[in-house]
């Protein structure tokens, strides 16, 4: 196939197809690479504004945002316990189970491995280690935009109570007549949220990050959302800790002639239909399938409720990409660094092996990404735009904080301390040298006094 063939049957198709071997892949890689864009002057301008106005403001500023920005009537800030309650009570008992389940699944993956403090005992008198503790508290957003999402409830929040974090806050949007979803509500009680806050967008960022006079400041804030909620975690991490600056979501599959066109073309929509923004790529060394999952998407797409969302995911951000084998596709995908990483092919745990970048890794044909966004127990709290290369799934270990210890007893100070002065010379910093100069000078008066209190017994 040629490249004008190729493009042909790309601008057929609802998708892009690439080739490794054309001339000009290179460029076209780099370019899907590039998700992650600086912010546009506006909406950093408008950010910057709504985080001013509630830090000097309060609670009046928070309510004016909340009334222009989310379109909620509210009377109050907080869930009310009734409310909360009655919330729950109306979720189907069937959509209850199903969420508590994902709530217990979660909790069980990360009560596996919990940080704990440690230290190391040296002779001579050195003490040395970590104490890890829990955040005093911690702020949870959910977006509540073009969907809803109760499991990203779970996923942010179960982490935080496993470790016993004191106060778990949530915002997030309410609905025009002033309510929180049930099922937000419900998946909040079993998650182990404490508080529920009517806010939404960069205003609810700068409350929970400032505080005001109903909303109390946090030490960290965790979850997803717009581009504002981004913006606007970016310009308040500093005040506070945030897990990272969420992109849109993004699926990379891998898929050899073993795999189903119809299911990969599911799992490209599957995140496809979350956004406008989201990325959606096949990297397959078979050029058969390639083409029987572009026929795929042409055919569900047609009954998918978020069509028109998908289909723009699809046109913007999504491809199909030619590999010569699969060394090459690992490749592609270590560069590409996926969110969400599928290897639809035989062998898929010994080839998973050779993956460096990755958010979540689905092995198999019977794994679809759905699974780990519910209930498979891993967080689906991912990095995304290529920060696989360096970020971690939201974990335990986000909510906790590491304190060292240090304690030296005269007999170590006496063995260190001089090297201690050393350094504190090659640097310049006389006062290093002598804080620990001072001590040492004590503890050669004591040793020459001990001396000679032992040489005056035996004159005796």
């Amino acid at each position: 196939m040629r490249a004008s063939q190729s493009k042909a049957s790309a601008k057929a198709g609802v998708v892009r197809i690439l080739r490794t071997d054309e001339a000009g892949f290179e460029a076209a890689f780099a370019k899907l690479c590039q998700r992650r864009e600086a912010g546009a002057q506006d909406v950093e301008k408008a950010v910057r504004r709504i985080l001013e106005r509630v830090r000097g403001g309060g609670d009046a500023e928070l309510l004016a945002c909340i009334k222009k920005y989310d379109g909620a009537k509210i009377d109050a800030l907080e869930v009310t316990r009734a409310e909360w309650d009655q919330g729950v009570d109306s979720v189907d008992p069937a959509d209850r189970a199903a969420l508590g389940k994902a709530a217990m699944r979660v909790r069980e993956f990360h009560r596996k491995r919990i940080p704990s403090s440690w230290e190391v005992r040296e002779e001579g008198g050195g003490v040395f280690g970590h104490r890890v503790r829990p955040m005093h508290r911690v702020g949870i957003y959910v977006p509540g935009g073009k969907a809803v999402y109760p499991s990203s409830v779970i996923m942010n929040a179960v982490p935080a109570s496993v470790v016993e974090v004191p106060e778990i806050v949530m915002a997030t949007p309410a609905q025009p007549d002033g309510s929180v979803r049930a099922d937000v509500l419900m998946a909040a009680r079993v998650a182990g949220v404490h508080r529920v806050f009517k806010m939404g967008g960069a205003h609810a960022v700068a409350a929970l990050a400032y505080g005001t006079e109903s909303v109390p400041r946090v030490d960290k804030i965790v979850g997803p959302g717009n581009v504002y909620v981004a913006t606007a975690k970016r310009f308040v991490f500093g005040e506070v800790a945030i897990d990272s600056e969420a992109g849109p979501t993004e699926v990379l599959v891998v898929a050899d002639k073993s795999a189903t066109p119809a299911w990969v073309a599911a799992d490209l929509l599957s995140q496809a239909e979350h956004d406008e923004m989201a990325c959606a790529v096949l990297v397959t060394p078979n050029r058969a399938l390639a083409t029987r999952v572009q026929e795929q998407l042409a055919k569900q797409l047609r009954a998918l409720d978020r069509e028109d969302i998908a289909r723009a995911s699809l046109a913007a951000h999504g491809a199909i990409v030619v590999a010569r084998d699969l060394a090459e596709c690992i490749d592609l995908a270590n560069r590409y660094a996926p969110e969400h990483l599928v290897l639809a092919v035989e062998g898929s745990e010994t080839l998973s092996k050779q993956v460096q970048n990755a958010g979540a890794i689905f092995l198999g044909h019977y794994t679809p990404v759905a699974v780990g966004d519910y209930l498979a127990g891993p967080n689906h709290v991912l990095p995304t735009g290529g920060t696989a290369r360096f970020f971690s799934p939201l974990g335990v270990e986000d909510f906790l904080k590491r304190t060292s210890v240090v304690r030296f007893e005269p007999p170590k100070l006496r063995e260190l301390g001089t090297d201690v002065m050393r350094l504190a010379a090659l640097e310049g910093l006389g006062g290093h040298a002598a804080s620990v100069d001072l001590r040492l000078q004590k503890i050669r008066r004591a040793r020459r006094e001990r001396e000679a209190a032992r040489e005056a017994e035996v004159e005796m």
